[in-house]
């Protein structure tokens, strides 16, 4: 009997040192700090809807509005609120993104007449921006 209960004792030993052990490498393993992410930041040429497109319909499956404040995006989400701000005059207008496009190489966002307007582009018809998020449609930024 003696015999059997200095096995179980060793067996319990070596049990409580094995899990000791594991618990030990667990709390040593590296840890990787949480980061916020990358804020969404996109430089290049604006464009904008021709009056043609007033009244058709979107991707997203809304009618363009030439007199609100939207805006065509080639992958971010519908109802994205984007901060396109012109790198020429320095005015910034927020838009919605209701649609896909533009479909033109080197151009990252085609913006509705209103939003053009106010940046001043209406003249040119293309403009240098900088484009960011303003907020995500479930409310972050």
């Amino acid at each position: 009997m003696v015999g059997s209960s200095e096995a179980f004792a060793i067996y319990v030993k070596r049990l409580v040192w094995g899990w000791s052990l594991l618990l030990l490498l667990i709390s040593c393993g590296a840890r990787q700090p949480v980061s916020e992410p990358a804020p969404y930041l996109e430089v290049g040429v604006a464009s904008y809807y021709a009056r043609k497109f007033h009244g058709r319909p979107t991707a997203s499956g809304e009618h363009y509005d030439e007199n609100a404040m939207t805006a065509a995006h080639p992958h971010l989400p519908f109802g994205t609120l984007l901060k396109v701000k012109s790198l020429k005059n320095h005015r910034t207008v927020v838009v919605r993104v209701n649609d896909r496009g533009p479909f033109v190489k080197g151009r990252i966002v085609d913006v509705s007449r209103a939003a053009a307007r106010r940046l001043g582009m209406l003249q040119d018809g293309l403009m240098r921006v900088e484009v960011t998020l303003a907020e995500s449609p479930d409310g972050t930024s």
